[in-house]
């Protein structure tokens, strides 16, 4: 405890424009290398960049979510630095004039307190390609197709104190950049990774201690390990006697630990000018607003109303608001089973439906039980055609694509006997056939009433209404 960790992110969102972001080539995934990388994008002599739109609209859009400045005018520079899979000898970006100026983003910490991060910017930026070292013996081949992608660098201040804040703060704005739609952050196929700036002082020590970045870091865990390992390493320098070296690093997840990349730059080696090629971006007032206008309803305004209009626990809304397809597919369900059943609703969302989408590895859009299936099967266990526990075998058949629940429960003979005078008859027959178990029970051990409920489900398969179950045993008993 006698050190104190400093933390600062740099995210890089890679967003959702089907061109790039100065050429009207495809950013597609997946494609052949080198198939979706035209002249801009290789800085062919002659070729004049021409800036995206939807790249600028996007990048306002986050700047308006987490209440930062929007620049008026901003200018895109050239980043000069020489890199194989940086075919122009540099790459377009921004500097002093970034188009996100300050804002702010609000993390949960574990028990449950907030803390505000400070975001001290987000510039547009193309991104680089891509250098494959696997499929090469002895050599590295280089794919170019992402050259040109348009980037989001959101730079975080240095407000983290470890490294699972740090992991909230990515959650946190991977969970926002989805929800406005402006990146699909897919970490493992890099739309949505990070670089890490983490130092280490003594507590009570104001000045901060030399940093060193972690780069590329594209998961929520190996975020976390790259810190952790990253600040015993310091602190092991430190008390050493040793002195930090300010550099750029690598984590190898395999090894668990960080490695020396280079020594690390500053602003002044990248040789900072205005791109001659590209005017300054002038932003207006009206197109901020209408921007505004088609702002979504954003991760924290939708868990504040699903805990106040649907009764749910913070945890319930929490969860169900961690994404925007989670969140909508909850309230379909809801509204094609009960709004009073939105305890019950929340509960198959995040157990059999999360549990049956990881087991697969899917995403909840690719579902096969659509919200309003799910929906539908809630309503029969709501009205008592069947039990929960015969609606986890339903929703089985379903997902196997059986069918709907009503087409499930007709074709398996599932629906729950709520008859009395049917469940009365076969009371009677259990506690006929146990009479020993009978005469404990009556002479006090209460534990056997669950051996009695046991008995007459098996009895019934399972399809007798347990609640009736329970009422009419403990009178005949």
């Amino acid at each position: 405890m006698e050190w104190e960790t400093v933390i600062g992110l740099e995210i890089h969102a890679q967003l959702s424009t089907r061109s790039k972001i100065f050429s009207g080539a495809s950013t597609a995934y997946g494609a052949e290398p080198n198939t979706q990388a035209c002249a801009v994008d290789l800085g062919l002599p002659g070729v004049l960049p021409v800036l995206n739109e939807k790249a600028v609209a996007m990048a306002v859009k986050l700047g308006l979510a987490i209440d930062a400045e929007i620049t008026p005018r901003s200018v895109f520079a050239r980043k000069n630095y020489f890199y194989p899979d940086l075919p122009k000898g540099y790459q377009i970006s921004q500097y002093e004039l970034p188009v996100v100026g300050r804002g702010h983003l609000e993390i949960e910490l574990e028990d449950g307190e907030t803390k505000t991060i400070g975001v001290t910017r987000a510039h547009l930026e193309e991104d680089a390609g891509k250098s494959l070292h696997e499929d090469f013996h002895g050599m590295t081949g280089i794919d170019l197709n992402r050259a040109g992608t348009p980037l989001l660098e959101i730079v975080s201040e240095p407000d983290m104190r470890s490294p699972r804040e740090a992991v909230a703060y990515m959650k946190k704005m991977h969970s926002l950049v989805r929800y406005l739609g402006i990146c699909d952050g897919n970490m493992q196929e890099g739309s949505f990774r990070c670089d890490a700036n983490v130092s280490v002082r003594r507590r009570g020590t104001e000045k901060f201690g030399t940093r060193t970045e972690i780069k590329n870091l594209n998961s929520f865990r190996f975020l976390e390990k790259a810190i952790e390992f990253e600040v015993e390493r310091q602190i092991d320098v430190l008390e050493g006697g040793g002195a930090v070296v300010q550099e750029t690093r690598l984590f190898d997840p395999d090894k668990g630990e960080t490695r020396s990349m280079r020594s690390k730059e500053e602003a002044n080696d990248y040789r900072y000018f205005p791109d001659p090629d590209l005017l300054p971006l002038d932003i207006d007032s009206t197109f901020i607003e209408q921007i505004r206008a088609e702002l979504p309803e954003l991760p924290d305004e939708k868990k504040n109303r699903f805990k106040t209009h649907y009764g749910l626990s913070a945890y319930d809304a929490a969860t169900l608001t961690t994404s925007r397809e989670m969140a909508d597919y909850f309230e379909a369900v809801v509204e094609q089973a009960d709004a009073g059943q939105a305890k019950m609703a929340a509960n198959w969302v995040m157990g059999e439906l999360s549990g049956a989408l990881n087991r697969e590895g899917r995403e909840i859009g690719d579902s096969p039980v659509s919200a309003q299936a799910l929906g539908g099967l809630l309503a029969r266990i709501q009205d008592n055609t069947i039990s929960g526990k015969i609606a986890k075998e339903v929703f089985e058949a379903m997902w196997a694509g059986e069918g709907d629940a009503d087409t499930v429960i007709e074709a398996k003979g599932l629906k729950q006997i709520t008859d009395t005078g049917a469940i009365e008859q076969v009371i009677d027959q259990v506690i006929a056939d146990n009479p020993k178990q009978l005469e404990q029970y009556r002479s006090g051990k209460d534990k056997l009433f669950g051996f009695f409920v046991g008995q007459v489900m098996k009895q019934t398969g399972g399809k007798a209404n347990p609640a009736q179950v329970n009422e009419l045993l403990k009178k005949k008993l």
